[in-house]
């Protein structure tokens, strides 16, 4: 990303209370936020459009699900080394190793607290970048 560049943030399927959060506080963050309500619409963005610089998704949607958005992103070269956040009301330790093995790199439950949830997400930035987290 170039130094004057906004960093982009893709935030997929919350829901509306939730994403209308991720976006309102993101953006407050300088980021430049795509929400997508499903799956299968992301899905497509990630197939044709330049590598956003985070990924906060949800896991349950129709069609296509958080982890299998996780497995196309990881599957996808351009998209392979984005920071993923998996979001999820669920908090069973299978769901949450499931997407880590996926290739998420990082699950936070909800609900979640918007300070802590912003440094998971500029921690995963400085490392996908090269920095010390």
């Amino acid at each position: 990303m170039p130094p004057d560049a906004s960093p982009a943030a893709l935030i997929v399927g919350p829901d509306e209370h939730t994403a209308f959060l991720l976006e309102f506080m993101l953006q407050r963050e300088g980021f430049a936020v795509t929400v997508f309500p499903e799956g299968a619409s992301a899905a497509d963005y990630v197939a044709r459009e330049a590598p956003a610089d985070v990924v906060v998704t949800d896991v349950v949607m129709p069609f296509v699900d958080g982890f299998e958005l996780v497995r196309r992103i990881r599957a996808d070269d351009r998209w392979r080394r984005v920071p993923v956040i998996v979001l999820s009301a669920h908090s069973a330790d299978q769901e949450v190793i499931r997407a880590l093995e996926l290739g998420a790199n990082d699950y936070v439950t909800k609900p979640f607290n918007a300070g802590v949830l912003l440094a998971r997400i500029r921690r995963h930035m400085r490392a996908a970048c090269g920095e010390r987290p």
